[in-house]
């Protein structure tokens, strides 16, 4: 990707965000700081790799351009360095990572769509670029992962992927469509984490039938 152009910068940008989600998982469990740029690399990455093999995209981005791994090691040191000044670190964590998986959607759904795939398959590119790198945080760090919390998660990925969609194909650029559907994921993220906003549980649907029968 060429390092002048907008695009670029928005996605160090988003990549930035992601890692710092890593690194303060990472204060949470009080690891050194090679577990801070560890876990701040794998949450940097993991969306963006599982991608690239999915497509085909191959080698992967950051073998391509080493230079995000370069930004996702020094986040982690910086984070490690000012992460014990945050009064929550839950709730930068949370947000940190509603920002990035806002831009993560915008870009997986970009990169879908230029590597020739199909409409439902770049929706579902933006979905795992957002989500895959956080689950593998969560994973290594033996924490609940952020897309089984009540508040709306993934369905807010696909929505921004489809709303990138939506600018497309009326005709405006990347960038419109970029901010569009981060604007869009980010907003109802947001507005989740804000309100406790939730669709309906499994479990709810349950007991209201039983409910209704007694």
């Amino acid at each position: 990707m060429d390092v002048e152009t907008p695009l670029f910068w928005l996605d160090v940008f988003g990549q930035v965000v992601f890692a710092i989600s890593g690194a303060l998982v990472a204060a949470r469990k009080g690891m050194d700081i090679v577990g801070f740029a560890l876990m701040a690399t794998v949450t940097g990455i993991g969306g963006g790799t599982f991608r690239d093999l999915v497509l085909g995209l191959t080698p992967v981005f950051w073998v391509r351009e080493p230079r995000y791994l370069v930004v996702c090691v020094v986040v982690g040191m910086a984070t490690w360095l000012v992460a014990h000044r945050l009064n929550s670190r839950l709730t930068a964590l949370l947000w940190a990572d509603a920002v990035g998986i806002a831009f993560y959607t915008a870009v997986g759904t970009k990169v879908g769509l230029d590597a020739g795939a199909s409409v439902s398959v770049a929706v579902l590119m933006g979905v795992m670029t957002a989500s895959f790198g956080g689950i593998v945080r969560d994973l290594i760090a033996n924490e609940p992962s952020l897309i089984l919390y009540r508040e709306i998660y993934i369905t807010a990925c696909a929505i921004g992927a489809f709303a990138y969609l939506g600018i497309g194909a009326l005709g405006f650029g990347d960038l419109p469509a970029m901010a569009v559907s981060f604007l869009v994921t980010f907003a109802i993220r947001g507005a989740a984490l804000v309100f406790g906003l939730s669709l309906p549980g499994y479990r709810e649907k349950i007991d209201k039938a039983r409910d209704n029968l007694s």
